[in-house]
C-alpha cells in the first residue's frame, strides 16, 4: 500500500509518498522558505528504475499553495508517479500537539479536527500549518483516509514529577496544564535507528533535534521519554528559529507593565520575531553560519547561545538518566551544520563526551547513522538522519490496513 505522508512545519512542507511494505520511497519532496522571499520546492520521484530531481523557484506564500503545488506533481505525467489521485488510499499527516486525549495516531475526523484547532494556542507556528495540510488533503485526495500521527504521543511515558509543574494544582486537573513535549516522532525514530546501529536494546540516551524548532528527549533503556525540553507548548527549551526558548517568566509580566505590550504582541516576540531571528536578523541556520565564518559578532554570539543552551541540557538530562551511551543529533541543523555539533559537545568530557572535530567535519550531511566521538569518549555521538515521513507511514498504515 502506498501512503502519502505530509510533515506541515512553520516554514517547510515535507512530503513522502511510502510503500509501506518495502519502505521504498516513490516520491518525496521539500518545499521551503514558506512565507518567506526565495521559497522552492526540490521534488524527487523515481520512474522505470531511475530517479530523478527537479527544482522549482516560485512563490509559496503559505502551505495552501505549497500543498497544491505538490498534489500537481505527484500525478504529472513528466513528474508523477501515480496515474490518479484516487491511487492513494491513506495520507499520514504529522501534527505537533494533540494534548492530553490523543496519545495515540488517529482517523482524522470532524472531532479530531476540531481538536487541533482548540490547540492552536499551544502551538500556534505549526497546528494552523497542520490543519491546512489536512483540509487541503481532504480536497486534492477525496478518497483518501486521513490520519493524524500527533507528536506529543511519545512523551506520554514521562513520569508526572517530571510533566507536572510547580503551579496550584487545579490548573493540572481543570485545565491540563503540563509538559507534553514534541517532536516525538522524530525521537522516537532516531533512538530505535541508534539501537540497531550500536546493536543495543537497553540504550540510555539524549536525541537532539535541531531544526527551525528544537528540542531534546531523554530516553532511558527501556525505550521511554522521560523527560524533554519543550513543554506545555512548543516555546520553552532550546534556543530556535524563531522561539525565544527558555525564558524567566518576569520578562512577560515586564513587557505587559513596565512596557505596555498586549499579550498578543509578547506572543508574537517570543514566537516568531525570538530565537536566531531575534539574535541576528536572519532563522535560517544557513544564512547564520555563513555570518559566523564572516565574523559577525551577532552571528558568534548566536552560535555560542545555541550550543550554550543546548550544553545545559546534556548535564541535565545525563543527570536524569544516570548516565547516559549516546548523544544523538538530528535534523536540518542537527544532521547538517557541523559547526553546532563541534561547539555543543566541546568540554564536555567530564561528562565522559569527546567530540573527533576530523570525523564530525567530514561525515557531515550523512546518509546513515555515522559515529563522531573520539576513541576515548566513553559516550557515543551520533548524526541520524530522521525519517519522520517513514514513521508516520508505518503508523498510518497500522490504523487504516
Amino acid at each position: 500500500m502506498e501512503i502519502l505522508v505530509i510533515n506541515a512545519g512553520s516554514s517547510s512542507l515535507k512530503y513522502q509518498l511510502i510503500n509501506v511494505e518495502t519502505g521504498g520511497v516513490l516520491a518525496k519532496g521539500l518545499a521551503e522558505r514558506i512565507g518567506m522571499d526565495g521559497s522552492n520546492i526540490v521534488h524527487s520521484w523515481t520512474k522505470n528504475g531511475n530517479e530523478n530531481k527537479k527544482e522549482i523557484c516560485l512563490d509559496l506564500p503559505d502551505h495552501t499553495v505549497a500543498f497544491n503545488t505538490i498534489s500537481d506533481l505527484l500525478v504529472s505525467e513528466e513528474t508523477g508517479v501515480i496515474q490518479q489521485r484516487e491511487d492513494i488510499k491513506a495520507i499520514g499527516h504529522r501534527v505537533v500537539h494533540g494534548g492530553e486525549h490523543y496519545t495515540q495516531t488517529q482517523i482524522v475526523t470532524s472531532e479530531v479536527k476540531e481538536a487541533i484547532k482548540e490547540l492552536i494556542p499551544l502551538a500556534p507556528l505549526h497546528n494552523p500549518a497542520n490543519l491546512i495540510g489536512i483540509n487541503a488533503a481532504e480536497k486534492a485526495f477525496p478518497n483518501a483516509t486521513q490520519v493524524a500521527v500527533f507528536d506529543t504521543a511519545f512523551h506520554h511515558t514521562m513520569p508526572e514529577k517530571a510533566f507536572r509543574y510547580a503551579i496550584p494544582e487545579k490548573y493540572y486537573r481543570e485545565d491540563r496544564i503540563r509538559t507534553y513535549g514534541f517532536h516525538g516522532t522524530s525521537h522516537k525514530y532516531v533512538y530505535e535507528q541508534a539501537s540497531k546501529h550500536l546493536d543495543k536494546t537497553d540504550l540510555k540516551a539524549i536525541t537532539i533535534h535541531l531544526g527551525n524548532g528544537a528540542s531534546m528527549c531523554a530516553i532511558n533503556e527501556k525505550g521511554e521519554s522521560v523527560e524533554t525540553s519543550m513543554g506545555f507548548g512548543p516555546l520553552a527549551g532550546l534556543i530556535m528559529g524563531t522561539r525565544s526558548g527558555d525564558i524567566d517568566p518576569s520578562i512577560i509580566f515586564h513587557m505587559a507593565e513596565e512596557m505596555n505590550m498586549s499579550l498578543e504582541e509578547i506572543k508574537n516576540v517570543l514566537n516568531k520575531q525570538s530565537g536566531m531571528l531575534g539574535i541576528t536578523g536572519s532563522n535560517d541556520a544557513r544564512d547564520v553560519s555563513k555570518l559566523y565564518h564572516e565574523g559577525d559578532k551577532h552571528a558568534i554570539l548566536c552560535y555560542e547561545m545555541y550550543t550554550h543552551r543546548i550544553k545545559k541540557y546534556i548535564g541535565a538530562y545525563t543527570a536524569v538518566l544516570n548516565g547516559v551511551d549516546t548523544i544523538i543529533f538530528t535534523a536540518g541543523i542537527g544532521e547538517n551544520d557541523a559547526l553546532t555539533r563541534q561547539l555543543s559537545c566541546s568540554n564536555l568530557s567530564g561528562l565522559g563526551i569527546v567530540i573527533n572535530e576530523a570525523a564530525n567535519i567530514s561525515k557531515n550531511h550523512p546518509k546513515q547513522p555515522v559515529e563522531i566521538q573520539a576513541e576515548n569518549s566513553p559516550v557515543k555521538i551520533l548524526v541520524i538522519p530522521t525519517n519522520e515521513e517513514l514513521e508516520i507511514a508505518l503508523q498510518t498504515w497500522e490504523v487504516v490496513r
